[in-house]
């Protein structure tokens, strides 16, 4: 797109140069910070990357309610808490809507005439470019002084304008474009889950005799199928550690269902690690070896699954993991497969319990029951959901990297639009 014909520089680095007619002017120029204002008849909010959204007021006391502030529609709203716990969401948001908020959050107005919809572009580059740098303490928080003497830019109001419809038409086409992928990802997805269901409870052959497996979530299987319950095909199906230790600087890891990533067990930066005498106390009921299946039993990724691939330490883990060794009736990738399909996943949730987080016990994972093969069909199982989940796979990814660059340019319009390194008017 064409540029602007003279620029100056701004001496702000996040900003760099701006068009010469554009103005430079204090934040506290530009807003004010509006007085804390109570208004229990508002639904509770927050900010949620970018946007105020609506908080469920069921889980906010009255007394804690009373103590929000109100946020009303047109009004920009900054997050100033924590700033280097998280470095991702986005904490400016021109509110859509009457919400009350924190009375730690900042409420800001403008006091002269401004486009809402050009700030609020300038201030998402703001936050993620330079706000961040701010604050102080250990918990990073920052107020509106920390903010006051910020430099923002000033177009003239017809280039605001201007700039504020442009953005909005380019982005919302880009947002669709990234929702028809995210679409096409979930269907490859489902797409993977029917190939493993169909896979592992039908097997290869359509047009094979079945019969009633007798076990409602499994439904019809092959004729010439077992369906023995898990455990019988299993050498153990055991829990990590339920109890506590000491963490150390060096030792053995002690890992969890945090570390099964992406169908696979990894090890983690910021692992937890044993002393070796924990870990010779955790592991004398069983040592993780190569090939063993990590199942989560407890938490909100319940069900997850992975195999254990070459070891290059020993490690242990709790008990929000099982660890399923095969006997020599199953192949390990086999059953993972089969763990993974939504028969198996449905059941596992249809049977866990709810406190503080689903979970289920042992007995429930090793009396589930299993469609079984002989093991060259299951050689061939596996090997055919290998080779079309590697396709599938491949081309999710393909679907990510257009969404990466998606928004890599989404980014680099509005950075350019705002800063005026391209002409839009």
């Amino acid at each position: 797109m064409p540029a602007y014909a003279e620029y100056k520089d701004s001496s702000e680095g996040w900003i760099s140069e701006i068009p010469e007619h554009w103005e430079l002017k204090k934040l506290k120029h530009i807003f004010y910070e509006k007085k804390h204002k109570a208004n229990m008849n508002l639904n509770c909010g927050s900010i949620s990357f970018g946007k105020v959204i609506k908080k469920d007021d069921d889980r906010v006391t009255h007394a804690t309610k009373a103590s929000y502030q109100e946020v009303l529609e047109g009004e920009f709203l900054i997050n100033p808490l924590n700033l280097n716990y998280d470095l991702i969401s986005l904490r400016i948001a021109l509110s859509k809507m009457d919400v009350v908020v924190s009375a730690g959050y900042i409420v800001l107005k403008p006091r002269v005439k401004t486009v809402k919809g050009y700030y609020k572009y300038l201030l998402h580059r703001y936050d993620v470019a330079f706000m961040k740098l701010l604050g102080s303490g250990v918990r990073q928080t920052i107020s509106f002084n920390h903010i006051a003497n910020s430099i923002l830019i000033a177009p003239p109001i017809p280039e605001q304008t201007a700039i504020a419809e442009f953005l909005d038409e380019k982005t919302s086409k880009i947002e669709a474009l990234v929702k028809i992928k995210q679409q096409q990802i979930e269907t490859l997805a489902e797409r993977k889950q029917i190939l493993i269901q169909n896979a592992t409870t039908r097997g290869l052959v359509s047009d094979v005799p079945m019969k009633d497996s007798g076990i409602d979530w499994i439904g019809a299987v092959p004729a010439h199928w077992t369906c023995p319950k898990l455990k019988l095909v299993c050498k153990f199906v055991l829990d990590g550690t339920h109890g506590s230790f000491p963490r150390v600087e060096n030792g053995y890891r002690l890992l969890a269902v945090r570390n099964i990533i992406d169908n696979e067990f990894v090890f983690r930066a910021n692992d937890s690690f044993v002393s070796y005498r924990h870990f010779k106390e955790i592991s004398s009921k069983f040592l993780i070896r190569e090939g063993d299946i990590q199942l989560a039993i407890v938490g909100a990724t319940l069900g997850k699954v992975a195999v254990v691939g070459k070891l290059d330490e020993d490690f242990v883990t709790q008990r929000s993991v099982s660890t399923i060794r095969v006997n020599d009736k199953c192949i390990n990738y086999f059953a993972a497969y089969y763990m993974r399909s939504s028969a198996f996943q449905s059941y596992l949730w249809n049977n866990a319990e709810f406190s503080a987080q689903p979970g289920v016990y042992l007995n429930t994972v090793q009396n589930a029951y299993i469609p079984l093969p002989d093991i060259d069909e299951q050689i061939l199982i596996v090997k055919f959901i290998d080779k079309e989940s590697k396709k599938i796979d491949a081309a999710i990814t393909i679907k990510q990297n257009q969404i990466t660059k998606l928004n890599e340019y989404k980014t680099t319009l509005i950075n350019a639009a705002v800063t005026g390194k391209i002409k839009v008017i």
